[in-house]
C-alpha cells in the first residue's frame, strides 16, 4: 500500500471518534512482535501510539495471552505516552479473552469460560512438557482458555519444528484419552459422539490447543463489538497478519460488509484468492525479503505518514 491509498482525514490530525477513516486489526506475533525475540521495536510502539492518538482505532487480535500483551505492548505504549481519552483494545487467545487499556492502565479482563480447554487436559499437557519436551519448549502459564506451548528462544527453529511434530502427536493422543474430539490440520480424530470440539494448531514458534470455535474471525467480531460499544464505526479496516489463518479477520469483516484490505507480512506461505485487496511489502516498494515486523512496521509508518498522525 502506498501513502495515497490511505483514506484522508477531513482535517489532518483531527480525532474522529465516531467515524474514523481507518481501523487497524493487528495480529501480534510476526507483524508487531518479532517471532525471534518476541518483543516489539520502539519505532513500532511509537507509530502505534501516534495512530491511536490521531483517532485511529488500534485493536490487537492475537493468540497471545493478556499477560503477554500487557508486558510487550501495553507497557511500552504507556511509557511512550498514550494520550488521555485514547482506548486500545486487545482480543487475546483468538477471541476467548479480551481487555482494553488507556493512559490509566488496563481495564478488567473478560474470559469466555465456555471456550476453555478442560483443566484436567491442560494439567496433563503441563506434565508432558515437563517430562519429555522441556529442552525445546515451555508451557505457557499465562493462558486462561487455551493451552499453549512455545519454543525456547535459544532453540534453533529447525530443531523446535522437528520436536513440535512429536509433541503434537502426543497432544492428540492425550485428547483421545480424555475422550475429546480433536483436529490438527487435515487429521480429524472425533470423540465417541463423532464430534470435534478442539483443535491442535501449530505455528512456527508454538502449538495452541483450543476450542474449534476460537479463531481470528471471532476476534474480528469482538473487535467490531468493542468499537460499537464506544459508538465507533470505522469507514474502512486494515487487517494485518503473517499466516493463512489470519485472513479470517478480513474474511469476517468483508462478509459482514465492512470495507477491508488485508496485509500479509509473510506472503511466502501463499496468497489466496480473496474478494478484497491483499497488500504485501511490494506495495510499499520493498523487496520480498522484508517480512514479519519489518513489514508490519513499514505499513504502520506509511499509514501514520499518510494520515498526518
Amino acid at each position: 500500500m502506498t501513502a495515497s491509498e490511505a483514506p484522508a482525514m477531513s482535517v489532518p490530525g483531527t480525532r474522529l471518534p465516531s467515524t474514523p477513516p481507518l481501523a487497524l486489526l493487528l495480529d501480534v506475533d510476526g507483524p508487531i512482535a518479532s517471532p525471534v525475540t518476541r518483543d516489539v521495536k520502539p519505532e513500532i510502539i511509537g507509530d502505534l501510539v501516534s495512530l491511536a492518538a490521531a483517532g485511529i482505532p488500534v485493536i490487537f487480535n492475537t493468540g497471545r495471552s493478556d499477560a503477554f500483551i500487557r508486558e510487550q505492548v501495553m507497557e511500552p505504549m504507556l511509557a511512550a505516552g498514550i494520550p488521555d481519552g485514547t482506548v486500545i483494545h486487545a482480543v487475546c487467545e483468538k477471541g476467548a479473552v479480551w481487555f482494553s487499556y488507556s493512559a490509566a492502565g488496563p481495564g478488567p479482563v473478560h474470559v469466555d469460560r465456555e471456550l476453555a480447554v478442560p483443566a484436567a487436559y491442560g494439567d496433563d499437557i503441563r506434565r508432558l512438557v515437563a517430562e519429555d519436551y522441556s529442552a525445546h519448549m515451555f508451557f505457557d502459564e499465562t493462558k486462561r482458555a487455551m493451552v499453549s506451548v512455545e519454543q525456547h528462544i535459544e532453540v534453533a527453529s529447525a530443531e523446535y519444528l522437528a520436536e513440535q511434530k512429536l509433541f503434537d502427536a502426543d497432544a492428540m493422543e492425550l485428547m483421545a484419552r480424555h475422550g475429546l474430539g480433536v483436529v490438527r490440520l487435515d487429521h480429524h480424530a472425533p470423540d465417541s459422539d463423532d464430534g470435534v470440539d478442539y483443535r491442535v494448531d501449530p505455528t512456527i514458534i508454538s502449538t495452541d490447543i483450543e476450542s474449534v470455535r476460537l479463531g481470528k474471525d471471532l476476534g474480528a467480531s469482538r473487535a467490531v463489538e468493542l468499537l460499537a460499544a464506544q459508538g465507533i464505526t470505522p469507514e474502512a479496516w486494515r487487517t494485518v497478519g503473517d499466516s493463512r489463518t489470519d485472513y479470517a479477520m478480513a474474511d469476517w469483516l468483508h462478509h459482514n460488509d465492512h470495507p477491508v484490505k488485508h496485509v500479509d507480512v509473510r506472503p511466502a506461505d501463499g496468497v489466496p484468492e480473496k474478494p478484497y485487496d491483499i497488500l504485501t511489502a511490494r506495495d510499499l516498494g520493498l523487496s520480498d525479503s522484508v517480512i514479519h515486523d519489518d513489514a508490519g512496521g513499514a505499513f504502520l509508518r506509511s499509514w501514520r505518514e499518510a494520515l498526518g498522525a
